[in-house]
């Protein structure tokens, strides 16, 4: 075994498709999407940076979410670009596991920034008056830390797991990224425990911020409705809909990807889920905040004034 494992050293990513006739709509589509993502997250960043007005802490948590989208679709997607284009998309083992650390490093930092931003809704709508002292600079802080204590925690956990497997002859991973799943499908010695691993980590990683959510959403819903005011109630509501929305994209494609045993979904149809929480979440994320957002769309105009003028 030992022999067989030393001789895999690359692995190559099987891609999206095999059909020659759509390798070059879909690179053609997926750098669109791509590029939107950068153009997006970035300039979210750049906008939040810019304006003082915008320096509170539901828009600290907004500029933290594009900095892991932006990221996060930068370690999937140039790669997955290259699919479409060459012949063979050769992947280094060790690049395959630094790629999967990041890839689950993002992913999960990313589910629990959501539900710190779903904390910060909380407050700012059911305890107004304590806003200010309950989301002060420190608290900001200590939840971003603990943002990506999880991430690291458990991408070590997931990359640990996977690092350790044997893989023996076949190298073609069915993925256009290396992924837990299509990864454990070709090791000669994965085991119950691997799975386990997936699972009990994935459970965390999703399980404890859908949670939070749910009893922010919960608690916030609950307070919009003893608002006597129609458009005291229509202004609370605006206010979670983008976040709403995003999280419901990315929860529920991550949740049907990760939370079943692999046996019960064929990684064809997982690369399709994949595709929704890989590429088209960190895309849709930054236009979701900016479209819906009244701050964010006054920010842009400023912004832009200011540089017409200068």
């Amino acid at each position: 075994m030992a022999a067989e494992n030393s001789s895999v050293t690359e692995f190559i990513l099987a891609g999206l498709t095999e059909k020659a006739g759509l390798q070059i709509p879909l690179f053609l589509l997926f750098l669109g999407f791509y590029m939107v993502t950068v153009v997006g997250n970035l300039g979210l960043i750049m906008l939040i940076g810019l304006n003082s007005h915008l320096h509170t802490p539901m828009y600290f948590f907004l500029f933290n979410l594009s900095l892991i989208d932006f990221c996060y679709s930068t370690t999937i997607t140039p790669k997955m670009l290259k699919s479409f284009v060459s012949k063979q998309n050769i992947i280094l083992h060790s690049a395959c596991m630094t790629q999967l650390f990041f890839f689950a490093f993002f992913v999960i930092s990313e589910s629990f920034i959501l539900s710190a931003m779903a904390y910060d809704r909380y407050v700012a709508i059911c305890k107004p008056l304590v806003y200010t002292v309950t989301m002060s600079p420190q608290v900001c802080l200590f939840l971003l830390l603990s943002v990506y204590v999880m991430g690291f925690s458990g991408a070590m956990a997931h990359t640990g797991s996977i690092a350790s497997l044997n893989f023996c002859a076949n190298n073609l991973v069915n993925h256009f990224m290396c992924d837990i799943f299509p990864l454990l499908e070709l090791s000669c010695n994965s085991s119950y425990v691997n799975e386990l691993v997936v699972f009990v980590v994935v459970s965390i990683g999703i399980g404890m911020p859908i949670v939070t959510i749910f009893i922010s959403y919960a608690l916030i819903l609950i307070s919009i409705l003893h608002i006597p005011s129609t458009e005291g109630r229509a202004k609370a509501f605006s206010t979670c809909g983008s976040h709403i929305i995003v999280v419901s994209l990315f929860f529920g494609s991550g949740a049907f990807m990760y939370l079943r045993p692999p046996s019960v979904l064929p990684l064809e149809q997982g690369k399709v889920s994949s595709l929704f929480y890989t590429i088209v979440v960190p895309m849709l994320n930054p236009l979701i905040y900016s479209l819906r957002n009244k701050d964010v769309k006054i920010a842009l105009r400023k912004t832009l004034g200011r540089k017409i003028f200068s």
